[in-house]
């Protein structure tokens, strides 16, 4: 991945493509099937940056993996051997990159084990907050120093061991939090419970259930009894919707186009983009084809459309918190206006994407009105070319990559474009494909 992406404006988007593997399944295949009491085959595994510091934090851990299709920093077919719930000491700390995700995940493994081990992250992942999982698995009885230069933040030393059961009522709702506590959950006697005050994510749920952990799920509250085996299954990862998101703004925003989203997750916890882009006036179809381990899979059908404005509700934030900046280019492109509120959880992201957000935004020509908690977005710009940065966020590098595809007029250059591939490791190739249609 190039340290810069230039891009000039596109008539239209149209053609086929099936994005990488999803993201927070990757992670969470990793390590279950670590965790499993036999060999598990992973077919489509996300081989970014992201993910196979999980992967390789989970060997450090002593599981052992081999890989079938990919190399050892490209993974994507790859057989995982459980290790029956006993991980190994690690010999040194383990590096979870950028990714949020792996840290608070393996972070609710480790509270339970018999070792002290150390989370580390660069320095994006190093000033993001921690306590929100600290306290629900210091509470269970697992201890925590942070070793950051911010207060609550990375370098993470756990010091695991025997764990109690809680009921826990999230101040927020977080998939995260919610996952690092029945992850702990699975090693603690009795059940874990976790109250959320929104329905989010629920991959973790889902898959905990598929490899023969029994989660139960009533309303927002939802519960795991410990001491249940990890049973070894295989599995595929679906295409990372929260990757197509950005294709699909990009044609359902420019009328004439046509695009075609092959082997996508239609996890309902995770379709609100198409909620909204509906809502706008895009003409979406989507499909189900598969639902392998209760993650549904399929395509996604766009045809582009002018889009007028709307109003994103405070409820459907949690589902929708990836997706925000490239919905805000939308916001731009519509006619009327966007507002975006009750989404302050974007201020501690990757980076401050409503600053980040907002900041690019005007300065390809749009008109933005900043809040604490989110923006309000007055439709019906034409966007320029500009020169941007992304501020090392791959989410705003990919959201005005595609502002800089739909722009009017001149060349979009989007500065310090390498951390794409946390997450997307062949956006370039795709935008390439995309580009010479």
């Amino acid at each position: 991945m190039s340290e810069s992406i230039k891009v000039s404006p596109l008539k239209k988007i149209s053609g086929e493509l099936a994005v990488p593997g999803d993201k927070s399944i990757s992670h969470r295949a990793a390590i279950l099937a670590g965790l499993s009491d036999g060999p598990c085959f992973v077919e489509n595994f996300l081989p970014s940056e992201d993910c196979v510091n999980t992967l390789r934090a989970m060997g450090q851990l002593g599981i052992r993996y081999e890989i079938e299709n990919g190399t050892e920093d490209h993974p994507i077919n790859l057989t995982i051997h459980g290790c029956h719930g006993q991980l190994e000491a690690p010999k040194k700390e383990l590096d979870c990159g950028n990714s949020g995700t792996g840290m608070r995940l393996l972070a609710g493994v480790l509270a339970a084990q018999e070792f002290d081990s150390v989370l580390i992250g660069d320095e994006s992942l190093s000033s993001r907050p921690m306590g929100r999982i600290i306290t629900p698995l210091a509470e269970m009885g697992a201890q925590f120093e942070t070793k950051g230069k911010k207060p609550g933040c990375a370098p993470l030393h756990i010091t695991g061991g025997t764990l109690s059961p809680i009921t826990y009522e999230m101040p927020m709702a977080s998939a995260q939090v919610k996952s690092a506590v029945l992850l702990a959950g699975m090693f603690a006697p009795d059940k874990t419970t976790v109250i959320q005050p929104a329905i989010n994510r629920d991959h973790t749920e889902r898959m905990l259930n598929s490899f023969g952990v029994k989660v139960r799920t009533e309303g927002n509250t939802i519960s795991v009894y410990g001491g249940q085996k990890v049973r070894a299954r295989d599995l595929v990862v679906p295409g990372d919707i929260s990757s197509a998101a950005f294709w699909i703004v990009a044609a359902a925003c420019v009328p004439g186009s046509r695009l075609l989203m092959t082997n996508v997750g239609l996890n309902p916890t995770r379709t609100a983009l198409l909620d909204v882009l509906v809502r706008m006036g895009a003409l979406i179809k989507d499909h189900v084809h598969h639902n392998d381990g209760g993650e549904a899979r399929g395509n996604i059908e766009v045809i582009g459309r002018q889009l007028k404005g709307t109003e994103i509700k405070p409820e459907e934030i949690p589902n929708l918190i990836d997706e925000v900046p490239i919905l805000a280019v939308a916001g731009a492109l519509a006619e009327g206006r966007m507002t975006i509120r009750n989404a302050a959880e974007l201020r501690v992201k990757e980076t401050d994407r409503i600053e980040t957000t907002t900041e690019n935004l005007r300065l390809m020509g749009a008109d933005v009105h900043e809040f604490e908690d989110g923006m309000i977005i007055e439709g019906g710009q034409n966007l320029k070319g500009a020169p941007l940065d992304s501020f090392g966020d791959h989410r705003i590098a990919m959201a005005f990559t595609i502002a800089g595809l739909l722009a009017k007029e001149g060349s979009t250059t989007i500065a310090n474009t390498a951390c794409v591939a946390t997450s997307y490791p062949n956006f370039s190739e795709h935008l390439k494909e995309i580009s010479q249609r």
